[in-house]
């Protein structure tokens, strides 16, 4: 006859089973990457120092994307190990964790792992989690950037420096009225107040969406990891008054049509827009950057620039938008899919295609002074041998020193990260999709 416990050592029955827990039940990492996000992993076990207790890796799915070997740890200052893994190839496992402790016990946690491909510049690049659709971003300070993405009404707080989860979110949905994305595509910040925009066109089957025809402020306070965000006003008219004002000036640039039932947003004749910053020396007037159509609607057109020289009104007041003379830039036949400038009003449009969501067409950067009728000047043409699609520019630094370097964000919810023919935007688990962050030097 077997009595249960007797095979233990006598010294077991006096400790309690330990146990294991995670900051986060799935990790995302990237073959080759600096500074690979971590997870927190707790341990304890009733009356033994958490520091006694051992934690090992003791198998993986699949050792072909990382086995225990590649698994590094560390203590934090309360005793917690924080875990990162260094994967060898691109693709998928699951790694098993036990903790150890007094008395021979042991617990079991498993962490599901995420490895996408090597990209270039892998120095200079960090994976901000949580969401892969970012398209607009502002800088807050202190390192950090708050960013909104086109697949939901949540602005995230990342570290810039740092790959991982958001240090803060803020859904305003309810404050939008929508439970619908809004498709925010750009931002421009003015003192303490942001102004953000949807893409005002029709979604990708080309159906009228209200949500996107928004305008809307916030306010920040604070700085840094210390920000925080309250909603402002919205302005739900936009829309109508760029294709009532075209209308007006003999339909120039085919807004009607561009807007019109059936009519996708992502064509050359199409209306999408993607870039907002203010004028030179102005919280008042704003240039509204258009990634479609361009101007004219044919290959090799020039992109379009449509400023609002009361977009303080139309926020504040709900006043109609009034509209300045429209501005057309030669950018090698690009379109606007971000502008943003400095306090000295120095600016840097983003140049990206009309129609491509990755990165199978051309992006560059322009440098402006932000006066119509001045010619842009490229200063670097962007790599797009990675997947996303270069989306948000964080900040412009002086465009004077050489050398100078900025970072840009991608939208990559139309890549395949994992190599499994899925979409970033269509993944299960939001830990495993991400936008990447990059460090470019100006030529």
């Amino acid at each position: 006859m077997l009595v249960a416990g007797l095979g233990a050592p006598a010294h077991a029955a006096g400790y309690a089973d330990p146990t294991i827990s995670l900051s986060a039940t799935h990790l995302s990492g990237a073959v080759g990457a600096y500074g690979d996000p971590a997870v927190t992993v707790d341990v304890e076990q009733a009356g033994v120092p958490a520091g006694f207790l051992r934690l090992r890796v003791v198998s993986s799915s699949n050792p072909a994307v990382a086995g225990p070997g590649d698994v590094r740890q560390e203590r934090t200052r309360s005793g917690d190990r924080a875990l990162t893994v260094r994967p060898r190839t691109q693709g998928y496992t699951d790694l098993t964790l036990e903790v150890t402790g007094r008395g021979g016990r042991t617990a079991r946690a498993t962490l599901s792992y995420a490895a996408s491909a090597q990209v270039g510049g892998a120095p200079a690049t960090r994976y901000l989690t949580g969401s892969s659709d970012a398209s607009a971003a502002v800088d807050v300070g202190r390192g950090h950037v708050l960013v909104a993405d086109d697949e939901s009404n949540v602005l995230r707080l990342y570290d810039r420096s740092r790959s991982g989860a958001p240090v803060k979110t803020w859904d305003l949905g309810p404050a939008l009225g929508w439970k619908k994305e809004a498709d925010i595509e750009a931002a421009a910040r003015v003192g303490d107040t942001v102004y953000w925009t949807g893409s005002l066109g029709n979604n990708k089957d080309g159906k009228y969406k209200a949500e996107r025809n928004t305008v809307f402020t916030t306010r920040i306070t604070g700085s840094g990891a210390a920000t925080e965000v309250v909603f402002g006003s919205a302005y739900k008219g936009l829309r109508e008054d760029l294709t009532a004002w075209d209308a007006e000036h003999g339909n120039r640039y085919g807004f009607a049509a561009g807007t019109a039932a059936g009519q996708t947003p992502k064509q050359i004749d199409g209306f999408n827009l993607e870039g907002l910053e203010f004028a030179p020396g102005s919280t008042t007037t704003a240039y509204l950057g258009f990634r479609a159509p361009l101007a004219p609607a044919a290959l090799g057109g020039k992109a379009l620039v449509v400023p609002v020289v009361n977009m303080d009104r139309v926020l504040a007041q709900g006043a109609g938008a009034v509209f300045g003379e429209p501005i057309e830039m030669d950018l090698g036949g690009l379109a606007v899919r971000d502008i943003r400038k400095n306090a000295a009003d120095q600016y840097l449009i983003l140049a990206g295609s009309f129609a491509a969501d990755d990165n199978s067409d051309p992006y560059a950067l322009y440098q402006w002074d932000g006066v119509p009728g001045h010619a842009p000047k490229k200063r670097v043409d962007l790599p797009t041998a990675d997947p996303g699609g270069w989306e948000a520019v964080v900040n412009v630094p002086d465009l004077r020193i050489p050398g100078a370097r900025v970072q840009l964000i991608t939208d990559s919810g139309a890549a395949d990260l994992y190599g499994e023919g899925k979409e970033a935007k269509d993944l299960d688990h939001p830990e495993w999709k991400k936008s990447r962050a990059a460090w470019f030097t100006l030529g």
